[in-house]
């Protein structure tokens, strides 16, 4: 089934912004509460949240075979599972009826009025039910640069780095959208040059830019993906900010792995942007050497190019761009996490997401955390208001943007935003 919605010379009859992220190209899936305290599936086009509940009750997505109840419900889950054919039938039938020559809703106000919502009448929640949570660790700049401060610098890469797109398995429950403020979390650190652990409040909190990207149902029990179809079961991406808690994870991720400095909160932007949206934009990833093995070997391009920032905002309001970076820099695709994830025979959920790892490119404004840009701390951030930082202080926010840009054709996520607030004291401690 063709893409007919990529289609560049499409325009909607729904006004849209020259540098808005969500032209009637992108057309993204996201759950947002409405007016009138009802949860639905949706979509957007400009400054337009569209229920696509309403939608499909009123007919507009007739002959497209779909549950009565598909878009009725507080996850995008069950759609997800419906696969690839379906997804993409939706997003043709939707950019059909918001083109400017279709009459059929642009002219039917009584049927505006339930099906179109403006951005501030909406709540947006998260998209998906995540059962598991992967998180990958895929960009050979940011390995590199951690490996360089907490190892040998000449030796950076640990030895399997190369070899297999690494990971790990983390916390669902504490992935949330944008946003939500969350607490600066406790838990145990060593101080330096102490030998005996010490509790308290993270004094490293970071922010790591990421992407993200949501699966549907894939496999059987004890059956791998093929590398080469691995993106037919991909949905759609979404920014991701991966908050840790550098001290925390210091101390604790020998031998086991990060623990409680990543578990206690992820942000996501709410709305997935599909693959089938992002398809004009592919491009090759990284040279990969040494060659991976068969199971791992993707033909043709990819990656995306995604243009990625980072702001940092203190309490003072000053809104300071901290990073630029891309995803087209991460070393292992979607596409081999998912083959290498599933080689085991390891099954895959509609709803799991898997995080990229933290995007860094080679220059120092490009670093994906304050780990990298601010060196450790040896090299701090000066903000626009005099202030400096090396973490995340309290009463920041981060805010994270991405978007694709080619021909005159923008494709964006909007903006995954999180406020750190102070830490909460614990009961039975004192502060």
């Amino acid at each position: 089934m063709p893409i007919k919605a990529n289609d560049p010379s499409r325009v909607s009859w729904l006004p849209v912004a020259s540098d808005s992220d969500f032209p009637i190209q992108n057309i993204p899936f996201g759950v947002f509460l409405t007016r009138d305290d009802v949860i639905t599936i949706g979509t957007r086009i400009g400054d337009m949240a569209i229920d696509l509940g309403a939608l499909h009750q009123l007919g507009y997505l007739r002959d497209i075979p779909l549950t009565d109840d598909i878009f009725l419900q507080d996850s995008l889950n069950d759609f997800i599972s419906d696969g690839k054919k379906t997804w993409r039938a939706v997003r043709n039938r939707i950019a059909e009826i918001f083109d400017i020559h279709n009459e059929e809703l642009q002219k039917n106000e009584a049927h505006k009025k339930i099906i179109l919502f403006a951005l501030e009448e909406i709540e947006m929640q998260l998209p998906v039910q995540i059962g598991d949570y992967t998180d990958f660790y895929s960009s050979r700049e940011h390995a590199t640069n951690v490996g360089k401060m907490f190892r040998d610098p000449e030796n950076a890469l640990l030895p399997n780095w190369l070899h297999i797109p690494v990971g790990y398995h983390g916390r669902s429950s504490t992935i949330i959208p944008s946003g939500t403020p969350i607490r600066r979390p406790y838990g145990q650190t060593l101080p330096k040059d102490s030998k005996t652990p010490v509790f308290g409040p993270s004094q490293r909190v970071d922010f790591e830019l990421e992407m993200a990207f949501i699966t549907t149902d894939a496999n059987k029990l004890g059956e791998a993906i093929p590398v080469n179809d691995a993106e037919d079961y991909i949905f759609g991406l979404v920014l991701f900010n991966d908050w840790s808690a550098r001290d925390i994870q210091k101390w604790e991720y020998v031998p086991l792995g990060p623990f409680l400095g990543k578990s206690f909160a992820s942000s996501i932007s709410p709305w997935i942007v599909t693959l089938d949206a992002l398809e004009p934009f592919r491009v090759e990833s990284p040279e990969q050497d040494p060659k991976p093995f068969p199971y791992l070997r993707q033909e043709g391009p990819g990656s995306f190019d995604i243009e990625l920032e980072v702001d940092l905002i203190p309490e003072s309001g000053e809104t300071n761009t901290i990073c630029h970076s891309n995803f087209r820099y991460m070393y292992w695709t979607m596409a081999q996490q998912l083959a290498h994830h599933t080689i085991n025979g390891c099954k895959i959920n509609s709803g799991d997401m898997m995080g990229s790892g933290t995007i860094s490119g080679t220059t120092e404004d490009s670093y994906g955390s304050m780990l990298e840009l601010a060196w450790m701390g040896s090299k701090p951030l000066t903000l626009k208001n005099g202030e400096t930082r090396t973490f995340i202080d309290d009463l920041d926010t981060v805010v994270l943007r991405g978007y694709c840009k080619r021909d005159g054709l923008r494709i964006g996520f909007g903006e995954v935003r999180s406020q750190l607030l102070p830490p909460l004291t614990p009961k039975g401690e004192t502060r």
